[in-house]
């Protein structure tokens, strides 16, 4: 250590280098475009932001390859979620920066970027693989197009993290794995059932009952009702389960499904809340994914118009479509589809709960 050279706060960060890659195309066509300078500050800086959260993604998705997953290692997961969803606000807010450039201001050096486009982010592509959107949830089109944007190299490299097991998929793994809904004779998914059988034949009573209530309008609600009982089907029947599978409306394994709604009904107990944070704040993730997604669509639309992308996409119109069709942790909302009121929840038999609480607290002084 006494032979170390001393840090030195512009070297260490490359401030030489960093500060002298931004060469904006209108300059090299003969006049600066004054907000040009802006766009490529921006774009690096989301492309720092994506290294970031692709080097947290890469050491959660480490730590969820282990088996069994040590819940000592729950508490960093936590943590470095909660790292990837601030970014996230992050990228989103910065929207609003790029918002300060008027679609007069972009068009002065809008043409040169041609046919530079976000498609040709490796990163972005990168981080939606390595989160679980991989090519079989894309259509064949949008699969087409974007890997059509990318130099050789580039699309190797995202097909290669595709064939890499995603976030998602180590999550189903961790989920199915959940042992405590069955014990000797116990098995919750049966008592389960018929809570929720006996919920839904008190709401039909409450509907045939309802006297403010027209035959049209008590056709409907009844109606409403048998879609809720399917959804609940489709959670505990493996046959449609897996038609709900093959109709792309869930993605997580039943086990895995069953797991996620099983740690959301009992997340109270010591045992089940460091699983229910870490659920919740993957629901962020997707959110604010999502959002920026949306907020990036509406920027665009603001600034070209109806206007063909610069990669030759449809611009707003293509952005707006993929907000939700791009969706990786959708199941993890849908899972309030299948929650009861707590005073409907079955009980856990004594020694699962014993297992799932805190014993060292006994009550004597």
């Amino acid at each position: 250590m006494q032979d170390r050279k001393p840090c030195n706060y512009g070297e260490y960060l490359k401030l030489d280098t960093l500060l002298s890659s931004q060469e904006p195309e209108s300059l090299k066509a003969g006049k600066m475009a004054h907000d040009e300078m802006l766009f490529i500050i921006i774009h690096q800086t989301y492309e720092l932001w994506f290294k970031q959260v692709l080097f947290e993604l890469d050491s959660i998705r480490e730590i969820f390859s282990e088996t069994p997953l040590p819940t000592s290692r729950l508490q960093t997961v936590v943590s470095r979620f909660e790292r990837i969803n601030e970014i996230l606000k992050v990228l989103v807010d910065q929207i609003r920066i790029i918002e300060t450039m008027t679609p007069l201001d972009f068009m002065d050096f809008r043409d040169f970027l041609v046919p530079a486009s976000g498609f040709q982010s490796v990163q972005f592509k990168l981080l939606e693989a390595r989160l679980g959107l991989k090519a079989s949830f894309r259509s064949e089109m949008e699969r087409t197009f974007i890997l059509s944007r990318l130099k050789p190299e580039e699309r190797a490299t995202v097909e290669a993290a595709e064939k890499e097991i995603s976030l998602f998929e180590h999550v189903d793994q961790w989920l199915s794995r959940l042992p405590f809904t069955q014990s000797g004779n116990f098995d919750f998914w049966k008592d389960y059932e018929h809570a929720v059988n006996t919920m839904l034949a008190g709401d039909e009573s409450i509907i045939q009952g309802n006297k403010t209530l027209d035959e049209g309008r008590k056709k409907m609600e009844l109606e409403i009702l048998g879609l809720t009982r399917k959804s609940f089907t489709s959670l505990l029947n493996p046959v449609a389960f897996a038609e709900a599978q093959a109709a792309g409306l869930i993605k997580l394994s039943q086990k895995a499904m069953q797991s996620a709604v099983f740690i959301h009904l009992f997340r109270d107990l010591p045992m089940l809340q460091l699983p229910y944070k870490i659920l919740s704040l993957m629901t962020d993730v997707d959110e604010t994914l999502t959002a920026w997604r949306h907020r990036h669509a509406i920027m665009a639309h603001r600034l070209i118009g109806t206007k063909i992308g610069t990669g030759g996409s449809s611009g707003h119109d293509y952005l707006k479509r993929t907000t939700e069709r791009n969706r990786v942790f959708i199941d993890l909302f849908n899972i309030a589809t299948f929650l009861l009121p707590k005073s409907k929840i079955p009980a856990l038999p004594a020694s699962i709960l014993k297992t799932l609480d805190f014993e060292y607290d006994h009550g004597k002084t």
